[in-house]
């Protein structure tokens, strides 16, 4: 989580200009939390931005001059994201969808039983 404040105290600086405090705050795992700050402090914390995105299902966007410029995420995540966005994942799911909407699929849990009644009586 992240704390926000103004740090200057005339008027017409408020609002332009903020400075962001990075915290630990216990959240369950399931949910996701998007922290937005400066470079110059995700610079100074990097190693605990990294750990919390890696470990903390956390997402940070980092900016410059207040216009964000770059996020972070765990590379894992990443890494699916841009599968995803492979012509070739996107057909084969896209078929996959197709063939269940038409019926020519059938639960794991079924498919996995008749496998197995198929392996014993192979072995008989």
């Amino acid at each position: 989580m992240l704390i926000e404040w103004n740090p200057r105290s005339q008027k017409r600086d408020a609002g332009r200009h903020r400075c962001y405090a990075l915290i630990e705050v216990n959240q369950p795992s399931s949910m996701t939390t998007v922290n937005r700050l400066p470079i110059t402090k995700a610079r100074i914390n990097l190693g605990q931005i990294a750990r919390r995105a890696h470990n903390g299902n956390e997402y940070f966007i980092l900016e410059k001059d207040g216009i964000p410029v770059i996020g972070i995420m765990a590379a894992d995540e990443l890494e699916d994201y841009l599968e995803l966005r492979n012509p070739k994942v996107k057909a084969s799911i896209t078929a996959s969808r197709k063939d269940q909407l038409a019926g020519k699929t059938r639960p794991a849990g079924k498919l996995l039983g008749e496998l197995k009644r198929s392996a014993v009586r192979k072995s008989a």
